[in-house]
């Protein structure tokens, strides 16, 4: 089961990523992919950055 907490925090690391066009290697896109699990009701909004 994953905490509000855990959701927002992974939700807050990839809106960062997106945003500022950093890249992710597969470990790391898995490791996201794993820990976000059950985190469906977080949403991911973003403009990327100037």
């Amino acid at each position: 089961m994953r905490t509000p907490a855990r959701c927002t925090y992974l939700g807050d690391w990839t809106v960062t990523k997106l945003r500022w066009k950093l890249t992710a290697d597969d470990k790391e896109r898995a490791a996201l992919e794993k820990l976000s699990e059950g985190c469906s009701d977080t949403v991911v909004k973003y403009e990327v950055a100037p």
